[in-house]
């Protein structure tokens, strides 16, 4: 079927539109059958399935529709996440997820924001990109439960090296605030303990408490960190499925540690189906974002649009690629155009290389094709 049968297939069919704003504690529900129609509003509490449930088949009446109408419904990507699109699903409700940043909003210096007005707009896109506007906003593509799962233990051990450094941090600050200096190692409660002021007085007991609790925290989330490292390793070294076949794949490549391999795949390449290079770089957040107008042409820089952990990494591994491969074709095209310039500019182009870079990973796990001049490890685990 081709997209004027398909747009005209959504024009004449009946549907009920349904929006959601979603809060704490309460949900705002918008029902409307087309633009021309006054939205139905009401409220439930959060999470409160029956009562949608009712609400669904009192819209349906009110409406004067058919059970056997279909129902659209949107909501904005948020901290619900996806729990709620696999229910509606279940519920035979087509629904989408849409990117929060993709909305369109009044360029006004000031603009209105309620609930109100947004689920209006909600429902006012939904209704355009079920007309066949669907560059109207961007969705969000849902992933399955397993997929999702997949992403929580390098989250994890993410978030965990942050408290660490947070922890390390803390004591620290708190130790120079009375002039005193540590190495913070496996003997910092007896070094605490010996320590001794500008005067020569010991540390205020309540400080040295304090502190000790602290490398306390440091020591449990220390063990975490190993547990979880210890258990991704098991994974990779017996585990058969192709993600983990994937991660095997990339960590023959030298310049690609078990970390960045376990992110790229389980955030990026294990779940998604990429059409061209422009795709990779845009999920990544890493496209320019020019700005014309008249005589005026300059670069904003990326759109920072995309996957935050796969834009932080592939930025941080393109550095490393640098080092490791210096004589693959990526890094000999980064030394001739960036290489002799200031560092603003050698750090423009570390983000351009990152692009690059992750466009020849996708085409490496795609098609076996090794970024040209690459080098391959001889043990790869």
């Amino acid at each position: 079927m081709d997209s004027t049968a398909t747009n005209n297939k959504y024009n004449t069919e009946t549907l009920l539109y349904l929006a959601f704003e979603m809060g704490n504690s309460q949900w705002k529900l918008g029902f409307t059958i087309g633009l021309g129609q006054a939205p139905r509003r009401r409220t439930i509490s959060a999470g409160e399935l029956p009562q949608l449930r009712e609400e669904i088949v009192r819209a349906k009446r009110r409406f004067g529709l058919g059970e056997e109408v279909r129902v659209v419904s949107c909501y904005e990507a948020g901290r619900d996440g996806f729990w709620l699109h696999r229910y509606l699903v279940s519920e035979e409700i087509k629904n989408i997820i849409v990117d929060s940043a993709s909305l369109e909003v009044n360029r006004r210096r000031r603009r209105v924001k309620t609930d109100r007005v947004d689920l209006g707009k909600l429902l006012t896109m939904l209704i355009r990109y079920h007309s066949g506007e669907k560059k109207v906003w961007h969705v969000v593509r849902v992933p399955s439960v397993e997929q999702e799962d997949g992403r929580q233990l390098h989250r994890e051990l993410s978030s965990l090296k942050g408290e660490r450094t947070q922890h390390i941090n803390r004591i620290k600050g708190l130790l120079v605030s009375q002039g005193v200096r540590l190495e913070i190692k496996k003997d910092f409660p007896q070094q605490v303990s010996q320590a001794k002021l500008w005067d020569g007085s010991p540390i205020p007991p309540g400080l040295q408490a304090r502190v000790v609790r602290e490398f306390a925290r440091i020591e449990l989330v220390n063990q975490q960190i190993k547990e979880l490292e210890a258990e991704r390793r098991e994974i990779i070294r017996t585990a058969t499925d192709p993600q983990t076949e994937m991660i095997r794949h990339l960590l023959c490549l030298r310049g690609i540690g078990l970390t960045s391999a376990w992110l790229f795949v389980k955030e990026f390449f294990g779940w998604r189906q990429f059409r061209n290079r422009r795709e990779v770089g845009a999920l990544a957040g890493l496209t320019p974002t020019p700005h014309q107008s008249g005589d005026s042409n300059r670069e904003q820089g990326i759109d920072k649009a995309g996957n935050r952990h796969i834009r932080a990494i592939a930025i941080e591994i393109a550095w490393a690629w640098l080092r490791l491969q210096p004589d693959s074709a990526l890094s000999c095209w980064y030394q001739e155009r960036f290489g002799h310039g200031n560092s603003r500019m050698r750090r423009i182009g570390i983000v351009a290389l990152a692009r690059k870079l992750l466009i020849a990973l996708w085409r490496y796990l795609e098609t076996g094709e090794v970024p040209e001049g690459a080098v391959l490890k001889s043990a790869p685990v």
